[in-house]
């Protein structure tokens, strides 16, 4: 019994530095003043506590909705940039409302003069 304690103990403390540290949050900005698209996202203490990528928006191919139904559902924004991987838009967690994931994504590929591929 009190191992379990223990490990419930620190698992809750885990848990509670990922929420203190907004491990995962950040934002996107799209400037076409500038040219460039910037995805920030923190992560864990130490030196590589930000990341920070950026793309000139002519690099930019599609945005991409995954919709995926099921057991465990997911409805996401992918970023399709040449000669990188698909960087991901939406927030982990609950799957948002599908007309709005849709809107979401028409909206930014309309922005960015860009195809919106998966629908």
């Amino acid at each position: 019994m009190g191992f379990y304690g223990v490990v419930g103990i620190l698992l809750a403390g885990y848990l509670w530095v990922i929420i203190t540290l907004d491990v995962g949050g950040g934002y996107n900005e799209f400037n076409k003043e500038t040219g460039k698209v910037r995805i920030f996202r923190s992560g864990f203490l130490g030196k590589n506590r930000s990341i920070e990528i950026e793309h000139p928006l002519d690099k930019v191919q599609a945005i991409r909705v995954d919709i995926r139904e099921g057991l465990n559902p997911k409805r996401a924004l992918y970023l399709r940039v040449k000669g990188r991987p698909e960087i991901p838009l939406t927030r982990v967690g609950q799957p948002l409302p599908l007309s709005e994931i849709e809107n979401q994504g028409a909206e930014l590929a309309r922005f960015l003069e860009v195809p919106l591929e998966g629908l």
